[in-house]
């Protein structure tokens, strides 16, 4: 269902590693789920039956008159709760399985299967009500039958014993369905929780975790100003036993709440902290139906923006090189205009030699090859002397020193690209000898063509310059030419490795040049 880039937290993808991992087989997933959901079955109502017994024999008053009913109570209660799991686990957890068949059968929910999925938990929760709902009226019967002036303080009993058991089984219910939540969402962007929101769950647990237990504590206090009989030290004992419940009780609801909020954030600061760190094929499982599961939707919504930006990225600077697309994303605005400014730039250029005869006496095949293999060694040359290969055109490369970004010493760097250039041609391809052209000069870099489409480019006097030299090049001894002019602006390191040659009237302008080869 996940990608195998799917983030998980340190403590497992869904929060905890009882939940196994997030792409476990789906009959593995059954069973885990169903033996935790029994397993949280027969937690709460224990927990609801010692809750009820232990109440029992603390609130009860008149100890003479309630120790007949307590072991009714006793061995009442143990008879209600193991019948109250026999039938629970037969109505609710395989109804809660039946419901999630789609998992089962390895396609995705429809619409209405994803809401009824995330309702789970809260049909597990209202289950319980009904069997407490029927424990609450069956002890509070037995009250009537047996003591009838404990019969409310019965009823009131088992009722609280009641909120106990279905907040647990709410909380440990969408705890244990957090997989099967992840499926139903997966995929997804809700415009709005499934399940409730944070607001909604926040209050009803306070309820549960507070506002009963203390709701409790004042019946308790009613009660015993109504009576007029009840002694201090009984009303003492009451609030002690009510007040120990309300603190044990309102804790673990507020632990399993706090997990419930803090899990799905968790998960996102930790993809978080991958897409900072540069890895942005990062997703992380949707397991919950409230805003937290809309803030890990819009998590993984933003990190496959990232993702494709980058590749969009990436594709651009192959295209038209890095320096060209760094330079575009910083000056955003300025860079979708056409035109451009005047630099002083060092232009390279290289063309293999013979390619015409080339292409008519190889297959298509070996042609490509060796095409690569020398455009290869020209990129990484250029690149590794801090230049653009601004474009490719067909058999030869034209490649900038100086723009976009400005470069101080662009002159000795082209110079020193052309140089590395010759020398890996010569070893690395020598089936593909190549005339290379280098010349520096005043031209203009900018954006050429239509603001629907354009390129960036430079235009000017050292490019003409350098194709020219090229065409020399190439029967050059070492197949290698630059301008004195570019050699006068280089390092003096540089320059002393080239000597000037001759004064040659280029094709096209009106003055000579003056040659200069590598020593």
């Amino acid at each position: 269902m996940h990608s195998s880039s799917d983030t998980p937290t340190r403590s497992g993808p869904f929060g905890s590693g009882l939940l196994g991992p997030l792409d476990q087989d789906v009959t593995v997933l059954r069973r885990r789920v169903q033996r935790l959901l029994t397993a949280t079955l027969i937690a709460t109502n224990v927990i609801g039956a010692l809750v009820v017994v232990g109440l029992a024999a603390l609130l009860i008053p008149a100890p003479g008159m309630s120790g007949d009913l307590v072991r009714v109570t006793a061995v009442a209660v143990p008879v209600y709760v193991v019948s109250a799991v026999v039938v629970g686990t037969l109505w609710g957890t395989r109804g809660a399985l039946r419901t999630l068949r789609w998992a089962a059968e390895g396609r995705s929910p429809t619409d209405a299967e994803r809401v009824a999925s995330l309702r789970v938990p809260l049909r597990l929760t209202l289950m319980q009500a009904v069997l407490w709902g029927v424990a609450t009226v069956v002890f509070a019967a037995l009250a009537v039958l047996r003591q009838p002036a404990v019969a409310l303080t019965v009823f009131l009993v088992v009722a609280f014993a009641s909120v106990v058991v279905c907040a647990i089984a709410y909380l440990f219910g969408e705890f244990a369905l957090r997989p099967y939540a992840a499926r139903a969402l997966d995929g997804t962007a809700p415009p709005r929780p499934l399940s409730g929101g944070v607001n909604l769950r926040m209050l009803l647990f306070w309820c549960l975790g507070t506002g009963v237990p203390v709701a409790g504590l004042v019946v308790t206090a009613v009660l015993a100003w109504v009576r007029g009989d009840v002694s201090t030290t009984k009303l003492a004992v009451s609030v002690i036993a009510l007040g120990l419940v309300v603190l044990c009780f309102g804790l673990l609801v507020t632990v399993f709440t706090a997990r419930a909020v803090v899990n799905p954030i968790t998960s996102v600061r930790d993809a978080l902290g991958r897409v900072r760190a540069g890895e942005f094929d990062v997703a992380i499982p949707v397991y919950d139906g409230t805003e937290l599961g809309l803030l890990q939707a819009g998590f993984n919504d933003m990190a496959a923006g990232l993702a494709e930006r980058e590749r969009m990225r990436d594709l651009f600077g192959r295209h038209v090189g890095h320096e060209v697309a760094v330079e575009a994303m910083r000056t955003s605005e300025s860079s979708t205009e056409l035109g451009g400014s005047v630099r002083t730039v060092s232009v390279l250029f290289v063309d293999l030699v013979g390619s015409t005869a080339l292409a008519a006496s190889r297959p298509p095949e070996e042609v490509v090859g060796l095409l690569n293999r020398f455009f290869t060694v020209v990129v990484d040359e250029v690149d590794r002397h801090h230049g653009l290969v601004n474009k490719f055109v067909g058999d030869a490369a034209l490649a900038v020193f100086g723009a976009p970004a400005p470069l101080e010493d662009h002159a000795t760097c082209a110079l020193a690209a052309g140089r590395a250039i010759a020398r890996r041609l010569a070893l690395e391809v020598p089936d593909g000898p190549a005339g290379i052209g280098v010349a520096t000069g005043d031209a203009v870099a900018g954006n050429v063509g239509d603001p629907r489409r354009f390129e960036y480019t430079v235009i000017g006097d050292p490019v003409n310059e350098a194709a020219r030299l090229t065409e020399l090049a190439k029967n050059a001894p070492d197949r290698l030419l630059a301008s004195w002019t570019a050699v006068e602006a280089a390092a003096a390191e540089e320059a002393a490795r080239w000597r000037a040659t001759e004064d040659v009237t280029l094709r096209g302008r009106s003055r000579p040049t003056t040659l200069a080869s590598p020593r």
